[in-house]
């Protein structure tokens, strides 16, 4: 949330569950700082207004940016696993807010968008919130594999390379190991990689 900090922004989660299961899914992953909302009942009004409720009564993962005047600029619809980059969704807001445009100016000459990434090695790209990498950090962790993390949402330009390598994808985790490119936690690949030597 505080990178969205004097973008003129409000973040919004909905989702189909009730609310003390949203309250639980909070509690889970040390809260959350921004309001959920619950499209329980009538079940998924709100998602199937907005095209994403499945017939199986869930939804799809999906990002809309509505501006002020109500209209949807952006959606993104994606894999439940996966989450465009907050980088994305800045570029997004840019284009409809001259105060996210201004926010995002500022920080990329602050931060310096040329640093380096790492390089050699198990450098291993996620993000904090990612179910496969949580299981790729044990698997790693399990096998002793030194490895260096690069949470794409918070390392610029980490973003773009995922995408580079996984041809405009959000795919994570994503391995850059000594040069050679794995897509997401493929364990068979990982283990040729690195523990069949």
């Amino acid at each position: 949330m505080p990178q969205f900090e004097g973008m003129n922004v409000q973040v919004l989660g909905i989702s189909v569950d009730h609310v003390p299961c949203l309250k639980a899914w909070s509690e889970s992953l040390g809260g959350i700082t921004y309001p959920l909302l619950s499209d329980f009942w009538p079940h998924g009004e709100v998602a199937m207004k907005y095209g994403v409720l499945r017939s199986e009564g869930y939804t799809e993962r999906a990002i809309f940016i509505i501006d002020p005047e109500g209209v949807i600029r952006y959606i993104d619809i994606h894999d439940i696993d996966d989450q465009p980059s907050n980088e994305v969704l800045f570029e997004e807001l840019a284009k409809i807010s001259p105060q996210a445009r201004k926010v995002l100016e500022e920080r990329r000459a602050i931060s310096g968008e040329s640093q380096a990434l790492p390089h050699g090695g198990v450098v291993m790209y996620c993000t904090s919130w990612c179910p496969d990498c949580r299981r790729a950090r044990a698997w790693l962790k399990e096998h002793n594999i030194p490895f260096v993390e690069v949470d794409i949402e918070r390392v610029p330009g980490a973003a773009a390379q995922v995408r580079k390598w996984t041809n405009g994808s959000q795919t994570t985790p994503t391995f850059d190991i000594n040069g050679t490119v794995v897509v997401d936690f493929d364990v068979a690949r990982l283990t040729e990689l690195l523990l069949k030597r």
